[in-house]
């Protein structure tokens, strides 16, 4: 039966019940308050032995770096923001992180950035004031910024001895045309090796993106919710707004096979990637779904041309697929390390094999029936501690800026039939929306 959903106006907040739809696949209760100054606070409490996981996930990634030449600053503020505030410089802020025996640590991606800390439930408070402190008032020096600009380019370039990297950067700039999708999380190499020239952009960019109605503030473990909101509305209340929207351009739509290659300068073994442009994320949508079910069936651990490439023929060191969700459409892609050169185009025709089979011939409803069942339990079974769960949700935060689509999107998983399966490949996995590049070492 469907839970009405109820909005409350309290202390300046919007409060909304997330679970309503017919079917609940997130076992834990959450609510979702909003701020007047638009920051989301998602509250899920749960058992921990008094511990949680404070998460605050910042709607941009390198997705937002619109502007030429200006690529990498999403990634450099996961640094930055470790420098503090006045308040609490840097020392100060991690020397007060150890005393409470918390781990404080970031990571970004194409889409989001994302600043997390496991703590003990008791040191709520002071973790809220140092989070909200450098939110709102971070602040470096031109030569501290320098500094960290170059740490930034010492990383982009340990990065680059991976044969891993020169693939994600050439297949990124190969596959996308105008979309910002084109760079890798990092940034192109000139912008970052431009980068501590770019001191009052930097500023620029901190000011537009690191506002309040672009962060959702994910709070998960032992708390008491009144406690928790009323230390919210205290510390995180005179953020203000001033929020600007990237003006993304958008891709135009492939129409033909794009094909490159490029050669690593040092030994390794063939690298074989096909990609193919996929869709942006939506939880309705039963074929983007079927997509992700076509994958794991066709590319997974479990599929049949995975045990006979790998286990059977051993031809390849390394087998998979990359589903990846995305705000906007990006690569849904195959990835195999070849043992020998000689067998890219044999790997290659299996892979395609595979894809014209799975496009004519209906999968077995059992055997769709069961892997449904395991991808709902291989989630479930992944929520078992506060960091657990806030890592799952991290994600479909930044996608919808909530979690609400959780349900839906697996209630569409639920849903989906042979025939869907079909449809999915026919309509993403043909030639003319893929790109095939291939890596080679010296």
């Amino acid at each position: 039966m469907l839970k009405k959903l109820f909005i409350i106006f309290a202390i300046g907040m919007t409060v909304m019940n997330t679970q309503a739809f017919s079917q609940k696949f997130f076992p834990l209760e959450s609510k979702t308050f909003m701020l007047k100054n638009g920051l989301t606070v998602i509250l899920v409490p749960m058992k921990s032995h008094s511990l949680l996981s404070y998460y605050t996930v910042v709607r941009t990634g390198s997705r937002d770096e619109y502007e030429p030449g200006h690529t990498g600053f999403a990634h450099f503020f996961e640094h930055m923001m470790f420098r503090g505030t006045k308040k609490y410089p840097g020392n100060v802020y991690d020397k007060l992180v150890t005393e409470m025996g918390a781990n404080a640590n970031a990571y970004t991606t194409d889409d989001l950035t994302c600043y997390h800390l496991s703590i003990a439930s008791e040191d709520l408070e002071k973790t809220m004031e140092l989070e909200s402190d450098r939110f709102r008032n971070l602040f470096y020096q031109e030569r501290e910024f320098q500094t960290e600009s170059g740490a930034v380019y010492g990383e982009y370039r340990k990065s680059k001895t991976s044969p891993e990297f020169w693939l994600e950067e050439k297949l990124a700039g190969l596959a996308f045309a105008e979309h910002t999708y084109k760079h890798t999380t990092m940034g192109f190499e000139e912008d970052i090796a431009a980068m501590p020239k770019m001191y009052d952009y930097s500023r620029s960019f901190f000011s537009r993106y690191y506002r309040p109605e672009n962060a959702v503030l994910l709070i998960v473990g032992d708390f008491r919710q009144d406690e928790a909101m009323r230390l919210v509305e205290k510390y995180y209340s005179p953020w203000q707004r001033g929020y600007v929207p990237p003006q993304i351009p958008k891709e135009p739509e492939q129409t033909r096979e794009k094909s490159g290659t490029v050669k690593y300068p040092g030994k390794t073994l063939p690298i074989l990637a096909i990609s193919y442009k996929g869709a942006s994320f939506d939880p309705n949508d039963k074929l983007i779904a079927a997509a992700s079910l076509f994958c794991e069936m066709a590319f997974g651990e479990n599929s049949d041309l995975y045990k006979k490439l790998y286990l059977q023929e051993q031809k390849v060191q390394e087998f998979g697929y990359d589903f990846g969700m995305n705000r906007d459409p990006g690569l849904w892609s195959i990835y195999s390390k070849i043992k020998k050169i000689d067998d890219l185009g044999y790997i290659r025709t299996e892979i395609d094999r595979t894809i014209k089979e799975f496009q004519t011939n209906p999968v077995s409803q059992t055997k769709l029936d069961n892997l449904k069942k395991r991808k709902k339990y291989e989630f479930l079974m992944n929520l078992d501690t506060p960091e657990k769960v806030a890592g799952k949700l991290t994600r479909i935060i930044a996608m919808t800026g909530g979690i609400a689509a959780l349900d839906k999107h697996f209630s569409t998983i639920m849903n989906v039939n042979p025939q869907d399966i079909i449809e999915a490949a026919k309509k993403y996995f043909v030639p003319e929306k893929r790109t095939v590049l291939t890596l080679t070492g010296e």
